[in-house]
């Protein structure tokens, strides 16, 4: 049948051809396409063909040229759509006590929206913020650190925006917790994500995700206000943290807590 296919092009097309020349089919086309292809190529080199085919100073060379130029290009157009960015999802809910590497606990100054760094007197521990930490599956699970949001006073998030082209520390308001469930990796939602990297028992630092080389920090003195600094700088950016019991049913997944020598 194939056979038959190629000796019907070859009579059909042969005649149309300048004399000296002849078609040969060698392989059947596979496709409709493939069949279009040579009936188009066949067209241009049948409407292009010089008469000097039949000179005697035409050479195998010139035919070559001749039935190049009677190529069909065909143009593969591929679609490509970009992946949808990644996600950070939240896994876990913890009420944690947090204090700072000189064992000052967090208070919320009454003036203003801001966390200071306080060594409280016997009596007076009431003052110290209750923390929640939400703990996130990072979409890269390798990375060597995890995602956590830090909350106080029920709805109060600890977020890191540029100010002054500083990144700073600051304390919003979030009503509607859903909106944390999922955040994604570009959206502005990022500012209240922390990468928290454990650096000794119960020790850890908190980087923000969203500034790299930023990390929440307390000063040299008492009740100064929670800043925001880079890890060069003559602040202090380790915290010991305390969990107690789970808020939500954790969901395990895989990361991975490397500690820094």
């Amino acid at each position: 049948m194939e056979s038959m296919m190629k000796c019907n092009i070859s009579q059909m097309w042969s005649p149309k051809l300048p004399k000296g020349l002849d078609l040969e089919i060698s392989h059947h086309p596979m496709t409709m396409k493939h069949v279009a292809n040579l009936i188009i190529a066949l067209e241009r080199l049948r409407a292009g063909t010089p008469e000097s085919v039949l000179s005697t100073e035409f050479r195998d060379e010139n035919l070559v040229g001749i039935m190049l130029e009677s190529l069909v290009e065909e143009h593969i157009v591929v679609e490509r759509r970009s992946a949808p960015p990644s996600q950070f999802t939240r896994t876990c809910q913890h009420q944690c006590s947090m204090t700072d590497s000189q064992k000052r606990d967090l208070v919320k100054d009454p003036n203003s929206m801001e966390l200071h760094a306080v060594t409280l007197q016997a009596g007076s521990e009431d003052r110290k913020v209750r923390l929640t930490m939400s703990t996130y599956v990072h979409p890269s699970p390798s990375t060597e650190a995890r995602p956590v949001a830090l909350c106080i006073d029920q709805n109060l998030y600890l977020s890191c925006h540029m100010e002054d082209n500083v990144p700073t520390l600051h304390l919003e308001t979030v009503e509607d917790k859903s909106s944390l469930q999922r955040i994604s990796s570009d959206s502005d939602m990022v500012r209240f994500l922390f990468y928290s990297r454990v650096t000794g028992l119960n020790v850890s630092t908190f980087m923000s995700a969203r500034f790299p080389d930023w990390y929440i920090s307390t000063a040299e003195d008492d009740n100064k206000p929670v800043e925001m600094c880079m890890e060069s700088e003559n602040r202090y950016t380790t915290f010991q943290i305390r969990s107690k019991t789970p808020l939500t049913e954790c969901r395990l997944a895989p990361q991975s807590h490397l500690r820094r020598s």
